[in-house]
């Protein structure tokens, strides 16, 4: 069932070479809507909510993101619980997690990708939709009913018109969500917070003066000292402190942004709402309230910081709260409180900035030449977007690993433990089972997607809820000749726009340059890089408007 990995590992430089040539189709495979050939195993009247079983015994190969935290498993309940419901049998063509996005495009540049490849975070399929090595997936929603039916209820356009091409095509099925479940925040100490009488901070002013108390009281303390700062100084911060003031930043980096008031989108790295985030970096880094070792050090040092009462706060989310930092505490400080804040409101706003898209699945163009393909997509209709589907990849088998009550509650079964909800249960439902697959599950309803989160998270999603989702920008498809210029740009751009960003923060360049590192970007070709961004925006609406 497993495949050892690697097949043709020999011809990976070569594959890599060959990653814009190769596999390139003599037609556009949207172009013949005759599927008579191609419907072995398919069932003839699927539609939303019907269990998909094939009507014959098929095998799909698929590339497979192989997790250390839950290596794969052949005798995983997974495995052949989905064989018995859809009487299909995954072929998984593993890779490990690290190497998993440079593997991938050197079996799809070798032409010898799997037919289903998951794990694809857009904009990544770009670089495979020249070469033809990628169906234009949009060409056969009318195979997936149940991703169609969420789309529309959902109200899911606006997202999904952003991964059209310039062909006024999408090449990657997403993860989808009905709501935003945004879950990065800020980490605080509480019982340092209620030592000080000081409310919960709502903005990042607020949070300021909060750190302003805290240096005050414990002056050889930094309060603010954060981890992830690979591969992106500050990552996780940035991203969260860039969307509150209107931008982009840290891990959701993008050179473009929108600004809906003027409609055209601005170079993210020079826009004044980037400069008013980074002056709020500088300030807290000058009045000693973020330790400057943030930017570098590792994930390791900041959780002893704070272990240690040398740091009262971090960026994190519910896991890294509960797995990390609060057993962490419990060894040093057993006192000590921490908790997720709501998070924090800047310039932008009351904004819930997560996503409703997430990574998604990209089709090997082969697949269209399969007698089974629409039975394939059938199935990946059913396992990735039907609510029965859904509810196997993340909860499992109801009654083995998971039982209802009757307002249809679901709760892991008491031998069975996920996230610590069930610490007594002797059974991990990702290693034993091979469920909450992160290949398999992503996206659903709320009850689905928050089902595992306790009443404290339950709480801040509550918060998060009542603020409006971050606005989607139009569509700004790139020609193939336009990506492949954009592309011998962005690095540069990028790194510079990191590079500075640290040295404005640290105060190793002074704010009263930003003018002269906004040329220093144009001078990187910053502007022909919006001016392409802004023409395909304008091309877009004119074509489809």
């Amino acid at each position: 069932m497993l495949h050892k990995t690697w097949r043709r590992v020999a011809l990976a430089t070569a594959g890599l070479l060959a990653l814009s040539l190769a596999t390139a189709c003599s037609e556009d495979p949207g172009e013949s809507t005759d599927l008579s050939g191609n419907r072995v195993g398919a069932m003839a009247n699927y539609g939303v909510g019907d269990q998909f079983k094939a009507t014959e015994a098929l095998s799909f190969s698929t590339l497979y993101n192989n997790h250390t935290f839950y290596p794969l498993k052949e005798d995983w309940l997974f495995w052949s619980e989905l064989t018995k419901r859809t009487n299909v049998k995954i072929d998984p063509v593993a890779v490990p997690l690290s190497d998993y996005e440079q593997k991938r495009s050197l079996l799809i540049g070798a032409g010898d990708a799997p037919l289903i490849i998951p794990k694809t975070y857009h904009p990544q399929e770009d670089a495979f939709v020249s070469s033809g090595a990628i169906l234009p997936v949009s060409d056969y929603l009318d195979l997936m009913p149940n991703l169609k039916d969420k789309i529309t209820k959902w109200n899911l356009q606006p997202e999904i018109d952003n991964l059209r091409q310039s062909d006024g095509k999408f090449y990657l099925l997403p993860g989808v969500h009905e709501k935003p479940t945004q879950d990065y925040t800020v980490l605080v100490r509480t019982d340092i917070m209620q030592e000080l009488k000081l409310a919960v901070p709502k903005t990042w002013d607020e949070l300021y003066t909060v750190m302003k108390a805290m240096k005050a009281k414990y002056p050889n303390v930094y309060p603010y000292s954060d981890l992830f700062s690979k591969p992106n100084p500050t990552g996780a911060l940035l991203n969260i402190l860039g969307s509150a003031h209107g931008t982009q930043a840290g891990w959701d980096y993008q050179h473009a942004t929108w600004d809906p008031a003027a409609k055209k989108f601005n170079y993210t790295g020079a826009s004044e709402q980037y400069k008013q985030m980074v002056t709020y970096l500088h300030k807290l880094v000058a009045e000693g309230l973020l330790d400057p070792e943030s930017f570098t050090q590792t994930d390791d040092q900041a959780r002893q910081k704070l272990a240690n009462g040398k740091s009262f706060m971090v960026t994190g989310n519910a896991q890294t709260l509960v797995n990390n930092h609060r057993p962490d505490l419990a060894k040093t400080l057993p006192n000590a409180k921490m908790a997720k804040i709501p998070l924090p409101i800047g310039p932008a706003g009351e904004i819930n900035p997560f996503p409703r898209l997430e990574n998604g699945i990209m089709i090997s163009t082969k697949a269209r030449e399969s007698k089974n393909f629409v039975a394939m997509m059938q199935f990946i209709d059913w396992l990735w977007y039907s609510d029965a589907g859904m509810e196997f990849a993340k909860w499992g088998v109801e009654g083995t690993t998971f039982t209802k009550d009757a307002s249809g509650k679901r709760s892991v079964t008491p031998d069975v433990d996920f996230l610590g909800v069930n610490p007594k249960g002797t059974k991990h439902l990702q290693k034993e089972f091979g469920f909450q697959n992160g290949v398999f599950s992503y996206g659903g309803t709320p009850d689905l997607v928050r089902g595992f989160f306790s009443p404290e998270e339950l709480e801040f999603q509550k918060v998060m809820d009542a603020r409006k989702p971050r606005e989607v920008p139009p569509p700004r498809p790139l020609t193939d000749e336009e990506r492949e210029q954009v592309s011998l740009w962005e690095t540069p751009l990028k790194d510079f726009v990191t590079q500075n960003t640290l040295k404005f923060a640290l105060g190793q360049r002074p704010l009263s340059e930003w003018d002269a590192y906004v040329a220093e970007l144009k001078a990187k070709n910053s502007d022909q890089y919006i001016d392409l961004v802004n023409k395909a925006y304008e091309r877009f609406q004119k074509n489809n408007g």
